[in-house]
């Protein structure tokens, strides 16, 4: 079992609609990364900012945007992950992707879409959990506004790692930074958030905020806001066994069904 993770965390700007942009812009910051990492993580719709205008920008799951995490989690021999609009059939969804250095491709569509800005009528909500296991780390991917939703991030006692991508901004940050150090508390697992920085073409401002939390609560990162910046964090397997085993807060969690 590996027992220490490293995850780098790129928090950037993003281009408005601009795939090809975008990918050289985060080629780029992966290439500063000098030493090994495990993971490489990206924000939300990480090729094109939170648009309401998918057809652009969309991709299948042979498109350039897969073939390039594919291209960098080979180089690199690590995961790469964050989401983008992807078009199946007559429908489009706000998809997380997963890739590994094998060019395994893992994914998750976002459940729940942001209501307050039409995200429902323009993409299919998900329906499916869905843990990955890399490493011997188990890992529950999720999106944005998912955030606000403990029922749906419950820790069943299978994941060891929780995290978000998003585009969430500065006037509900504060909900942001709570959200992400209960859902790590509740569910006693590191929880990472990972949010873009900058203005986009609706005017939105993002602060960045980007974090780490281990089981207890404890922020473990020093990702400052709204400044572009790539972090590496190591996470410790034995934490999360020391005090699971240690404080047993799983074994006394509500069981119920989600319908």
């Amino acid at each position: 079992m590996q027992e220490n993770l490293e995850i780098a965390i790129i928090q950037s700007n993003l281009v408005w609609e601009n795939p090809i942009q975008n990918r050289i812009n985060f080629s780029n910051k992966i290439e500063t990364i000098s030493k090994p990492v495990d993971l490489i993580i990206l924000p939300e719709m990480f090729t094109s900012g939170f648009t309401m205008n998918p057809n652009p920008v969309a991709e299948t799951m042979d498109g350039e945007t897969i073939d390039w995490m594919k291209d960098i989690a080979s180089k690199k021999q690590c995961a790469i992950m964050g989401s983008i609009v992807i078009k199946e059939g007559d429908n489009y969804v706000n998809r997380f992707l997963f890739v590994e250095p094998s060019k395994t491709v893992s994914f998750y569509d976002k459940k729940h879409t942001f209501t307050l800005a039409g995200e429902h009528e323009i993409y299919k909500a998900g329906k499916n959990r869905l843990i990955i296991t890399y490493k011997e780390w188990k890992i529950r991917p999720l999106i944005c506004y998912d955030l606000r939703f403990p029922v749906w991030a419950r820790n069943n006692n299978d994941y060891d790692l929780l995290i978000y991508v998003a585009n969430w901004p500065k006037p509900r940050i504060n909900a942001w930074d709570a959200l992400l150090k209960a859902r790590a508390i509740e569910n006693m697992s590191y929880c990472v958030g990972v949010n873009r920085v900058g203005i986009d073409a609706k005017n939105h401002e993002y602060p960045g905020h980007s974090s780490v939390y281990n089981v207890l609560g404890d922020k473990i990162s020093n990702i400052e806001a709204n400044k572009e910046q790539v972090e590496i964090v190591s996470l410790s397997k034995s934490h999360i066994s020391q005090n699971r085993n240690k404080l047993k807060f799983l074994n006394d969690r509500d069981t119920f069904t989600l319908k």
